[in-house]
């Protein structure tokens, strides 16, 4: 995932939320974000679709 744009990646975990893909799926997406420390973009959205 180290060629996605932070931007895109986030794009993609909203996407990956609202298409209720697998959660393996989202918990990769979200592995890659705390990498890159977007955690605090993602935690809202983590209470609003769980």
């Amino acid at each position: 995932m180290i060629n996605l744009s932070d931007d895109l990646l986030i794009e993609c975990y909203q996407k990956a939320l609202e298409l209720k893909l697998e959660d393996d799926f989202i918990r990769l997406i979200e592995r890659e974000m705390e990498r890159r420390t977007l955690t605090y973009l993602i935690k809202p959205l983590i209470h609003l679709n769980y």
